[in-house]
């Protein structure tokens, strides 16, 4: 790869030329993004640290992917905002390596603990009389719960070690060759992909593709039908049933499908747009290239801005907390 001193760059390196307009719009997500997900993190973590009971389940696993939205925005797309605005910025390539690693890491995090979400309610309901201590977490979190999130982020730094590995420090006429739908649509701080051929790096791209993006979004389809059936079963049976806590729950459960449908939802249709945009770029590289890389980018940070916004309408605490907000 080297030669006479000069490296040839197989990754990150196409920049995107983006109006005014586009840039003041995604400004305004990343805002959306960090101000929503940090109030998630803050209100339903301190819910969960009052409760006697170490609080429900499903907001321990709310939090993580609140957290792991908030850690994306914070140290990727703030710094997306400083080099839209003119600000050239370059790091070494230790710093490379360090950061490129991060952001596949936190992205590839953000699409399991959705799914995470999505898999654990289905679980839930699947229940047929889910008891009280079930519904609302045992006293303190439980340990199934907090060693699954657990396993999430270990499993996905090591599928980062190679994001790690093969990046280094480009310039300014670093030209696109590779992209990889689960770090980035373009270089940033002068980092980029060098990997040892454009073979392995397009190989480590396909598996980027495989695992983190389409065997995830076809799991959380499949997870949020069989949520829907479940409760379409449970309401046919309502009439003549006679336990009352299934009768009771049958509702908030209800409700809660409906949000985290929402949300899966949301996420399928960012993320189904980015690997579409991506992968043309990838394979094809027609006309439309410029035109999908802008939707691509755009696409990424959709679900990050959105998330809050659709959990605050399904979600208790949130709305009171917004009240609380406004009136005051």
């Amino acid at each position: 790869m080297e030669e006479n001193g000069d490296a040839e760059l197989v990754g990150m390196g196409l920049r995107v030329s983006v109006s005014p307009a586009q840039i003041t719009f995604y400004i305004l997500l990343v805002v959306m993004g960090i101000l929503g997900n940090a109030t998630v993190v803050g209100v339903i973590g301190k819910s969960v640290m009052m409760d006697r009971l170490g609080g429900r389940n499903s907001d321990i696993i709310i939090i993580n992917m609140a957290l792991s939205n908030l850690l994306v925005s914070v140290l990727r797309n703030t710094l997306l905002i400083i080099s839209d605005v003119g600000l050239e910025l370059y790091s070494s390539k230790e710093w490379c390596q360090f950061l490129m690693g991060v952001w596949v890491w936190l992205r590839s995090v953000n699409v399991w603990s959705t799914l995470f979400l999505s898999a654990f309610h289905l679980q839930t309901l699947r229940r047929v009389a889910p008891s009280i201590g079930n519904l609302h977490g045992t006293r303190g979190a439980p340990k199934i719960i907090l060693l699954s999130l657990g396993l999430i982020w270990v499993l996905n730094l090591i599928y980062s070690i190679p994001a790690h590995i093969f990046s280094t420090n480009g310039n300014m006429n670093t030209t696109e060759t590779l992209m990889l739908v689960s770090s980035t649509t373009r270089p940033l701080l002068g980092c980029v992909w060098n990997f040892p051929t454009s073979y392995s790096g397009l190989a480590y791209a396909t598996t980027s593709m495989v695992i983190h993006e389409t065997i995830p979004i076809i799991l959380m389809a499949f997870t949020n039908l069989g949520s829907l059936y479940t409760l379409y079963t449970h309401g046919r049976t309502r009439s003549s049933a006679h336990d009352a806590p299934v009768i009771k729950r049958v509702p908030a459960e209800r409700r809660a499908a409906k949000v985290i449908l929402a949300l899966i939802m949301l996420f399928i249709a960012s993320w189904g747009t980015s690997i579409i945009s991506v992968n043309y770029f990838n394979y094809n590289r027609g006309s439309s290239a410029d035109f999908l890389l802008v939707i691509a980018r755009f696409a990424n940070i959709i679900f990050i801005a959105m998330s809050p916004v659709v959990l605050a309408v399904g979600h208790r605490r949130l709305r009171s907390f917004l009240k609380s907000v406004l009136v005051h």
